[in-house]
């Protein structure tokens, strides 16, 4: 459905992607993870034929963006970051209005147009202007003119930036049903919005994709490295500094405190006896121990050790 071979994109001396390649086929939801900055919004903007690559090659249920932009137009579905709905005119209106920039022919615009307001309900939301809308409301009706012309292909850009919990838990929702019939490719930074919908997630630094696979398969690839969570009683600068210092550990982050005990997460190499070493310096230091527990590692540990891999590399 969606094949990208080797794109590159610079902005002056800027790198904004960096030869990146990948394939999303049918009844996939790709999450597109990575920071701010990252090259996501780019390589979107590529895809979906608003910018063009510097090199490399973009192919949409085999048409070629360059060679073939309209077709390619037509079979995608496309949410910019910033929804592109205009404020001063109606819901109603502006699907309207949608529908003939897609050159939707005039005897289908009507059921055009029931089918997208009960896929993303926005029923009672056709009188209003787009302005007195929600933000996440806001977000339906960008979704909804994405879906006008029944695109097979999704491609939404941070669909929840901005969104409260409850608009957030909705749109999960709305994508998974979505995700049934189409495939879905969206970017975000929040691991807990790839978590909660994505089949498999790709991750991108600088520019430079770090990862492809399920979650499951790349947590799996950090299961290398050991992760505990402890909670000791001390002075936390001495206790987080003497963690630190045991041989194989990686870093330490206090993640919380609960009266005179310290929480703390600790990575460490897969090999190292952190366990017994965390144990001994509580004992020689005269601290109180209440936790140490080995932790499987999660999509946070696959993000970070990733990220952290590629600019450790750069």
């Amino acid at each position: 459905m969606i094949d990208v071979q080797g794109i590159t994109k610079r902005y002056g001396a800027t790198v904004a992607v960096n030869n990146v390649s990948f394939k999303v086929e049918e009844g996939e939801i790709l999450g597109f993870l990575g920071p701010n900055g990252a090259g996501k919004s780019t390589t979107l903007k590529i895809l979906t034929c608003y910018i063009v690559a510097d090199s490399g090659q973009v192919s949409i249920v085999g048409h070629d963006v360059l060679e073939d932009s309209f077709a390619v137009r037509q079979k995608i579905g496309y949410l910019p970051e910033s929804t592109a709905v205009y404020s001063d005119m109606g819901v109603l209106d502006y699907l309207k209005f949608i529908c003939r920039g897609r050159q939707i022919p005039a005897n289908q615009v009507s059921g055009a147009i029931d089918r997208v307001v009960q896929q993303v309900e926005i029923e009672r939301m056709l009188k209003k202007n787009v302005g007195h809308l929600s933000k996440g409301y806001r977000q339906r009706v960008g979704l909804a003119q994405a879906l006008i012309h029944d695109p097979p292909i999704l491609i939404l850009d941070e669909p929840t930036s901005g969104l409260d919990p409850h608009q957030i838990i909705e749109m999960r929702d709305l994508l998974r049903r979505l995700g049934r019939t189409k495939v879905i490719l969206f970017s975000s930074h929040i691991l807990q919005e790839i978590s909660a919908i994505c089949s498999r997630l790709i991750i991108i630094s600088d520019g430079v994709l770090v990862a492809d696979g399920k979650p499951q398969e790349l947590q799996a690839e950090v299961a290398g490295q050991q992760v505990f969570r402890t909670s000791i009683a001390g002075p936390e600068e001495q206790v987080t500094a003497k963690i630190r210092e045991l041989d194989g550990v990686e870093s330490v982050d206090v993640t919380g405190h609960r009266g005179d005990f310290h929480d703390l997460l600790v990575r460490a190499k897969k090999d190292s006896q952190v366990g017994e070493g965390v144990h001994k310096v509580v004992t020689d230091s005269s601290w109180r121990l209440s936790l140490l527990q080995p932790e499987m590692a999660g999509l946070e540990d696959v993000y970070l050790k990733l990220t952290q891999r590629k600019t450790a590399a750069v």
